[in-house]
């Protein structure tokens, strides 16, 4: 399974939790299964996130494959200009 960090006030909408194991291929079936397991962190899973796969960043990227070993950090959007 692959180790999924959630940075950022995201771990206050898990009760705590920011450290995860969670199965998924890709960033789509990731984003789901944390739905899942946390409703409250839904709509913000929805609205501008980031997400780093074995330190490689990707937005709006929902099939970027995961492997089972890889380490995912989900974080808000990065913003620039």
């Amino acid at each position: 399974m692959a180790k999924v960090s959630l940075v950022g006030n995201f771990a206050q909408l898990t009760g705590g939790e920011s450290e995860l194991e969670i199965d998924a291929r890709n960033v789509r079936k990731l984003l789901d299964e944390l739905a899942r397991q946390f409703p409250a962190l839904a709509p913000h899973l929805e609205e501008g996130i980031a997400v780093a796969i074995d330190g490689e960043i990707y937005q709006d990227a929902w099939f970027a494959k995961i492997e089972p070993d890889s380490e995912v950090h989900i974080m808000p959007a990065i913003g620039g200009g």
